[in-house]
């Protein structure tokens, strides 16, 4: 992936979309059984001529054509913008999905306001691979690779002997909406380290998940991790070691709190 995400890397392409004959009321029941969609792209063939909300459809008559209630004043995205970019027209203009289309005017995909944060987040997590990629080449001087891949939860070695509970509901709804991050992973001569993401396992395990993405370590050799020690110290074999704390609340919570 590029230094500056683009609109393409991270658009949905498959966009579901209305004609402009089609009535209100099928619409408003397209929406109502939708995954979550309060708005489409309104296109004749791949032309969008217009987008076509919730609001839109709220006080309009059951038999319009949707034609005639859709905003026809577009604002779109080309798949080479910057994903920044595009999330000031989102934050600017207050609407949460913007149309894409190529350079002949041809829808090609959507971008959400959620696509932005998600292109946020993965932008996070190779900064935490790349620091601690440094540090265990400059404790242990060994080579290292890095690989992206799945990995069964089942086969972690935690690495962090508890969780708290109400942190675990901010990443249950990370991982509903497809807002987590990877995890990270040191792959020390076949042993599974988790390394970041206890709190993301812990829900993902809840919600019955049983593989997540990961940007994974492996050393060249074998080598003594501390964390390892530490595992090995809190008899910590798998997840379900580790402990939902429950009594407490996340250290970041309460100092938002004394904050406040």
């Amino acid at each position: 992936m590029s230094g500056k995400p683009t609109v393409g890397e991270y658009m949905t392409r498959d966009v579901e979309t209305v004609s402009p004959d089609e009535t209100v009321e099928a619409v408003a029941r397209r929406m109502a059984e939708s995954d979550g969609h309060n708005g489409f792209p309104v296109t004749q063939g791949r032309t969008v001529e217009g987008f076509v909300s919730a609001a839109d459809l709220l006080l309009a008559d059951d038999e319009a054509p949707v034609f005639t209630v859709m905003s026809d004043d577009l604002i779109v995205a080309h798949p080479d913008m910057k994903v920044t970019d595009a999330a000031r027209v989102i934050l600017r203009s207050g609407i949460q999905r913007l149309p894409v289309v190529d350079d002949a005017d041809n829808l090609v995909g959507i971008i959400s306001n959620t696509d932005v944060v998600r292109s946020q987040i993965e932008r996070a997590t190779p900064s935490k691979v790349g620091k601690l990629m440094r540090t265990l080449e400059q404790i242990h001087g060994v080579g290292l690779t890095e690989e992206r891949r799945e990995v069964r939860l089942t086969e972690l070695t935690p690495t962090q002997a508890r969780v708290y509970a109400d942190e675990l509901e901010g990443r249950k709804y990370e991982l509903e909406r497809g807002l987590a991050e990877p995890l990270v992973v040191i792959d020390n001569g076949g042993t599974l380290h988790l390394a970041d993401g206890h709190h993301r396992v812990m829900a993902a395990h809840e919600a019955g998940i049983e593989e997540m993405d990961a940007y994974v370590i492996v050393p060249d050799r074998p080598i003594e991790l501390g964390m390892a020690k530490t595992a090995e110290k809190e008899g910590l074999d798998d997840i379900t070691d580790i402990e939902i704390v429950d009594y407490a609340r996340h250290p970041l919570v309460e100092t938002t709190k004394r904050l406040q």
